[in-house]
């Protein structure tokens, strides 16, 4: 299970939806993408009503079970930023800042205790090759980042580590940390506040448009207010047609018997990342990669002084297959990453979260990283769904004549980045030309993956061939061709 949902305090969940409804904008998705969504949709029209729906609880896939990393990249990292967009870096880099300074700003205004802590990033070498590439990285990092930015080589090691595995090491400084659930609820919570209209347990089956071209209801009524207070929850007033056309979201909720309800809505924002897309359009563009994560008992601080971890930051490994490591608010150490799996045919499945091969794997390289810490137990083992993309970034969109925006694609940096894809998407809807909608990140789709088998064969070779450069160094033909073509893998 994961760490932060079984340590989260208890609460009242939000009802399922029990009967036909109607809103101006419906959110589907209770993560992160689709929680800052529907609070910013209701910051910019007050008035407008929305609606949010999750199929099981706020927060309970990948926004309940990553990392906790808030870094600001938009880009998957500056390298994959600048290969891909070398025109645009700079803006990209500078709205990947403000991006988080408008996440702590929300996070303050609303009260949100999430955990959050600042202690910068450092990326550790294994071999002599990954160090040559982070001191490379360091002068890149220095050309377009802001902050100090210090590379310690084989003879400074020791100032950053203890661990006997690492022989060089990169530290910069935009790298915090949080406790997801906590933010994920609280920004459910800020929701309440403002009236949004959140309903958990309820699953989208299908969206069409169903609803009349007059903008008349499905024959429901009107949603009874959310949850916890907040003006406007009513649902009084009209109903806005933004685009001369209506949507209709058919839902159910889980094990129930009995008709289904349906959401008529004017606009729809598609949150649901990794899980299969309600707009056909979307099926090859992502797959869904399995992701492992431990966490160990609470550290004394004489344990953690013993691998020369004194400070509070996020922690990864420069290899391909690479961990990521941190410390919780009570002092354990969440350790993750290195074995990204996907199963044929985009296999998606709770059962696949749990993986005893994977956890063996991380168990033995924690215990190779710090032999210092070969007593210490692991008290939780789990897995979520990593939405990649060819090129492993944000991709966003319009469809249905501009009335569904979507946005997904973040492969395992969107603790940050879902709040710019939750802005992207309301620009949209809104036909605004902004700074971000007119990015060529956002304009242009990456490639979409190919059809089974190919696909597969694909993914499997190249995560094979990622495994050899961490071993050799050197890259071998496949990934030579994959980075000519612009296509890849990355966990």
């Amino acid at each position: 299970m994961s760490f932060w949902l079984d340590h989260a305090p208890g609460r009242v969940p939000h009802p399922a939806l029990d009967r036909d409804i109607e809103t101006d904008l419906l959110v589907i998705g209770g993560g992160f993408t689709g929680l800052w969504t529907a609070l910013h949709a209701k910051e910019r029209e007050p008035d407008r009503r929305v609606v949010l729906l999750e199929g099981k609880r706020v927060g309970h896939a990948a926004s309940g079970r990553n990392g906790g990393f808030v870094e600001p990249s938009l880009t998957h990292g500056l390298l994959n930023g600048l290969d891909r967009w070398p025109n645009e870096i700079t803006e990209l880099v500078r709205l990947g800042h403000e991006n988080v300074r408008g996440m702590r700003e929300a996070i303050a205004r609303y009260g949100i205790d999430c955990d959050w802590r600042d202690g910068g990033g450092i990326a550790f070498a294994r071999t002599d090759w990954e160090a040559d590439a982070l001191r490379d990285m360091a002068e890149i990092l220095r050309q377009h980042e802001e902050g100090d930015v210090e590379f310690f080589g084989d003879e400074r090691i020791h100032e950053v580590t203890a661990s006997p595995a690492f022989v060089a090491a990169l530290r910069e400084p935009h790298t915090s940390v949080i406790d997801p659930v906590k933010l994920a609820r609280g920004l459910a919570d800020a929701c309440d506040a403002l009236g949004v209209e959140i309903y958990e347990g309820t699953v989208v089956a299908a969206l069409d448009g169903g609803g009349r071209p007059d903008g008349g209801s499905s024959g429901g009524t009107r949603a009874g207010g959310a949850r916890t207070g907040g003006a406007g929850t009513g649902g009084t007033g009209t109903t806005t047609d933004h685009s001369g056309g209506r949507l209709r979201a058919v839902t159910s909720q889980p094990g129930a018997v009995g008709a289904p309800n349906f959401v008529t809505a004017s606009q729809v924002a598609l949150a649901t990342n990794a899980y299969p897309t309600l707009l056909r359009r979307l099926s090859l563009l992502t797959i869904p990669v399995y992701d492992m994560v431990l966490v160990t008992e609470p550290l004394t601080a004489e344990q953690f002084a013993a691998i020369g971890w004194t400070g509070d930051e996020g922690l990864s490994d420069a290899g391909n297959q690479f961990h990521y490591f941190r410390k919780t608010a009570d002092g354990r150490i969440l350790w993750g990453g290195y074995d990204a799996i996907y199963h044929y045919g985009s296999r998606r499945s709770e059962a696949l979260t749990q993986r005893e091969a994977t956890f063996a794997t991380l168990e033995r390289n924690f215990r190779t990283t710090y032999p210092q810490l070969r007593d210490v137990r692991f008290t939780h083992q789990w897995g979520g769904m990593i939405d990649s993309s060819t090129r492993f970034s944000l991709t966003a969109g319009l469809a249905r004549g501009g009335r569904v925006a979507y946005a997904l694609g973040y492969t395992g940096l969107g603790v940050a980045a879902t709040r710019f894809g939750a802005d992207v998407m309301l620009d949209l809807l809104a036909g605004e030309a902004t700074e971000r909608t007119r990015l060529e990140m956002i304009r242009k789709k990456p490639v979409p993956f190919p059809p089974e088998p190919v696909r597969a064969l694909g993914v499997n070779l190249t995560r094979w061939s990622m495994a050899a450069e961490d071993r050799t160094g050197k890259r071998n033909a496949w990934l030579h061709l994959m980075d000519a073509l612009g296509l890849g893998f990355d966990s």
